[in-house]
């Protein structure tokens, strides 16, 4: 099992200089690999098997960057045509822009190149770098490689990627005596439980919809490349930046705080990216960030030894009734309050999650 720490770092500025000639030269190497797969393949229909040691002889400021990084990039590349193939609707590799694509790079651990320290990082082609360690690693974790990326605010960030040999926290879960939690996903408030759960409102992107809006309103009235306007892009990029931490920070609890309490959590296999296509949801469905807790919650149950259970999409959590088993068969999605004829009256998505928990527990114990 893999697990990843993030720190903040700080760079000077010759180390800042460095840093940015690094994402540029990935950048370049997987656009220029890219575009050679292409061209063979149009010309011979074979698949070229380039590396980044063909292109530093043309290119010689490929060698003043960390090597690890640039292969690296190869890796990602290839991994972006395997997903391709196995499945045609990831799509196919796109060329990486300068100012829309993430700065980053990912270089990996060799002989000691890496080292951390309690407030500082050694990189490969860097000397060391202040870190914010803002908690500690157990010294039995080993380090696999380091993501080092920039966001749009300025700030650097270090991913730590530890190897965990043998997890420790795996109990195992008694299906007969489990305590089982059932979520549906609901437009407001991001989902509804089986149990009662309290939660503060999510849709940070809705609170903070004013703020940015004038925001960018202000970048839009300057002159683009003055230094007022990489003032106020900076200013844009911190309102998103801060909307985004707050949406992780309320998963990152809530998912902890349903992992510790409960032994298995049973979940909707709905596809979100599809639900944010149609029936103009885009917006809503992306600030809920209901896909992220689901994976949040996956990982923390696994590390806990629990389980999570996904629920055929097309099972009628929200047509049947929790109490009488009876399955309506028209049911308009504005109808909010499931009217069932044996007498129940309760809040369509409570019902449905209540049917989830319940059809989660038949899938257990029939194995």
């Amino acid at each position: 099992m893999n697990m990843a720490y993030r720190f903040r770092i700080y760079p000077t500025r010759e180390q800042k200089n460095l840093l940015a000639k690094t994402f540029g030269s990935c950048r370049f190497l997987y656009n220029q690999m890219l575009s050679d797969k292409i061209r063979e393949y149009e010309v011979s229909k074979k698949m070229l098997r380039n590396t980044p040691a063909m292109y530093k002889k043309e290119y010689p400021f490929l060698k003043e960057v960390d090597a690890l990084a640039l292969a690296n990039v190869q890796l990602h590349l290839e991994k972006a045509y395997k997903n391709f193939f196995r499945d045609p609707k990831s799509g196919f590799p796109k060329f990486k822009s300068k100012h829309r694509s993430r700065k980053s790079y990912t270089t990996n651990r060799v002989n000691g190149n890496v080292q951390v320290e309690d407030y500082r990082i050694k990189l490969p082609k860097l000397t060391w770098i202040r870190m914010k360690k803002h908690r500690d690693i157990p010294e039995k974790y080993r380090l696999k490689s380091v993501t080092v990326s920039m966001e749009p605010s300025g700030k650097y960030y270090a991913s730590l990627l530890y190897e965990i040999s043998d997890c420790e926290n795996q109990t195992g879960v008694d299906y007969e005596d489990a305590k089982i939690l059932g979520i549906d996903y609901a437009m407001r408030g991001m989902a509804v439980f089986s149990e009662n759960i309290k939660k503060e409102d999510a849709g940070y992107f809705r609170k903070s919809e004013e703020r940015l809006a004038r925001e960018q309103r202000k970048l839009s009235h300057c002159e683009k490349g003055s230094r007022n306007y990489f003032r106020q892009k900076n200013r844009v990029a911190l309102c998103h930046e801060k909307i985004r931490n707050q949406r992780r920070d309320f998963l990152h609890k809530l998912s902890r705080r349903i992992a510790d309490e409960y032994d298995v959590v049973a979940v909707e296999d709905i596809d979100m990216k599809a639900m944010s296509q149609c029936m103009h949801f885009g917006k809503s469905v992306m600030d809920n960030g209901y896909g992220m807790f689901r994976e949040l919650l996956e990982y923390k149950l696994k590390w806990e030894g629990k389980e999570i259970i996904r629920v055929d999409r097309f099972f009628p959590s929200s047509k049947k009734c929790c109490k009488c088993g009876r399955v309506k068969k028209e049911l308009k999605l504005s109808d909010r309050v499931y009217i069932c004829a044996c007498g129940n009256q309760m809040d369509r998505d409570l019902n449905a999650a209540i049917n989830i928990r319940e059809e989660a527990r038949r899938m257990l114990l029939a194995g």
